[in-house]
């Protein structure tokens, strides 16, 4: 993973966050300009994804807590996190890793659970696991959620026909061995899952390859894919960590356009590797760095495309972001394996401003999620036996989903927005818009400066709209967040600081703050 540590420009960062009743030294002014004419792009929910790998408590204790546990559950899978995941409307789920999906053999995890054989997750604590959450468990899990599963597939230690049979098992309705097999095992129809990880991380715990040998291994496995079903399968080779361009390039340049539906990336908002900071307990510096490395996800995306679109002009393929977030020290007292940290107002300014990125790339990026769902980095819900909480992180995303499907309406920011520290500088204000299939305009906006507030003018006349309400999520600190003693500290409110006059929309943006706007 590499790291930045100079001030990134970017073109037209997105997002701005707003706050209630926090109190500012400046309110320096910004000018937004929509172009509701040139809007054509639809954002893909996708984009809205998230992403549970065998991890410390993400899974045991985290979605799965069996069947006999005293917490409610339907089939061992936690009712309090389905209903809180629900609400979300999550799109789409990536399992079951992560590192761990390439050390990950399936049919470990099928059958009468006391015959499953136990594993060691060599990748994450060294814990062993007996198995008892696989297949079956996932993917109706995922018909409670009513969510997509995305299958990350085993390519480093598995077979092209360990995957192809995984492929068969659970999209063939006909007669196979495969679909004989899932039947022997409680499950008549097939699931027809539709996206498909071909390998992770190749260039690291994946296996340690190079772009050249990556290619040539997802083309032999690629081509023995099908979707066993009048479904075809979306296939997303591994991408670049981060600002490897030349992993992209090799890739794209390698792999035939009918073999591949989508690219990877993987971008985390990490001060420094070796030192990371903590969770809470950061200094406003740490929390400078930090959005730092989260706004750099605009260049990166803007870079990736460009040589994507060399060798596919077409856009036939997507950008598929499937690993993005915060990634701190652990909570003192963890296992250092389980990758457990809180989740803090700062987590919903990566959110709220990583979103906005998304959505205004929403022609080229299809599908994104967020690492990770459940107790595991930059979580949207925190568990504690049977207690549960929504972080910041999660209240932003639930602000936005009303992105989801929706067209949307580019904008540029044209005034200076600067937050600054010491030498250095970032854009302030973010925003995206879009509007919904009801035909409601929907803002969002995030405001990353640590003190100053920003007043927002928005020209809304081609919108005709002459009526606005919203919420804003913000706090009194950037380091505070929800906990088992505070489970509400933080959470979303009715947004006073909005009205439209003369077809103006002035925003009153709070600092640290995240507003979603609805217009009629």
């Amino acid at each position: 993973m590499n790291l930045f540590t100079k001030t990134k420009k970017l073109g037209f960062v997105a997002g701005l966050l707003v706050a209630g009743t926090l109190t500012s030294l400046a309110q320096d002014k910004v000018e937004i300009k929509l172009n509701p004419n040139e809007a054509k792009h639809t954002i893909s929910r996708h984009i809205y994804g998230h992403f549970a790998e065998h991890l410390g408590r993400s899974i045991y204790g985290g979605f799965y807590v069996g069947e006999d546990s005293k917490i409610p559950n339907t089939n061992g899978i936690r009712n309090d996190v389905v209903a809180a995941l629900r609400t979300l409307k999550i799109p789409n789920l990536r399992w079951p890793g992560g590192c761990f999906a390439d050390t990950y053999h399936w049919k470990d995890g099928i059958g009468p659970k006391e015959k499953r054989p136990t594993i060691v997750n060599t990748w994450w604590g060294g814990v062993t696991e007996n198995n008892s959450f696989g297949t079956h468990d996932f993917l109706n899990m995922c018909e409670l959620l009513g969510t997509e599963p995305y299958l990350a597939g085993n390519l480093a230690t598995g077979t092209p026909q360990e995957l192809v049979d995984w492929v068969q098992y659970v999209n063939f309705a006909g007669e196979s061995p495969m679909s004989k097999l899932r039947r022997e095992n409680g499950r008549e129809k097939p699931w027809n899952v539709t996206y498909w990880g071909v390998g992770n991380e190749a260039w690291g715990c994946g296996g340690n390859m190079t772009p050249e040998y990556y290619s040539d291994l997802y083309r032999k496995y690629a081509t023995f894919m099908t979707g066993w079903s009048n479904d075809k399968l979306f296939r997303i080779a591994s991408g670049a960590n981060s600002s490897d361009y030349n992993w992209t390039e090799v890739v794209m340049k390698n792999v035939p356009k009918n073999l591949i539906e989508g690219m990877a990336l993987h971008h985390y908002s990490v001060i420094d590797w070796n030192k990371k900071g903590p969770a809470t307990d950061f200094t406003e510096q740490q929390y400078f760095t930090t959005m730092q490395r989260a706004l750099f996800m605009e260049e990166l995306v803007t870079k990736h495309l460009a040589i994507m679109d060399k060798y596919d002009p077409q856009h036939k393929v997507a950008l598929v972001v499937d690993e993005w977030g915060g990634w701190y020290d652990v909570e003192p007292g963890t296992n250092p394996g389980f990758l457990y940290q809180q989740n803090t107002i700062r987590d919903a300014m990566i959110a709220g401003a990583t979103l906005n990125i998304f959505n205004n790339h929403a022609n080229r990026i299809k599908m994104a999620n967020l690492a990770q769902a459940i107790n595991v980095l930059q979580a949207v819900i925190l568990t504690k036996e049977e207690k549960m909480i929504l972080t910041p992180t999660y209240h932003v995303m639930e602000m936005y989903n009303v992105h989801q499907d929706a067209t949307l309406i580019p904008l540029k920011i044209e005034a200076a927005n600067e937050y600054k520290m010491g030498n250095e500088s970032l854009p302030a204000v973010s925003a995206s818009a879009s509007k919904a299939k009801n035909g409601l305009v929907h803002i969002s906006l995030t405001n990353i400066d640590h003190k100053n507030s920003r007043e927002i003018s928005i020209d809304v006349k081609d919108l005709k709209a002459n009526a606005v309400s919203g919420r804003i999520l913000t706090s009194k600190k950037v380091q505070d967040y929800n906990s088992f003693e505070n489970p509400t500290l933080i959470k979303p409110v009715a947004f006073k600081g909005a009205s439209i006059k003369g077809g103006k929309l002035n925003v009153k943006l709070p600092p640290v703050s995240v507003v979603v706007l609805e217009l009629k």
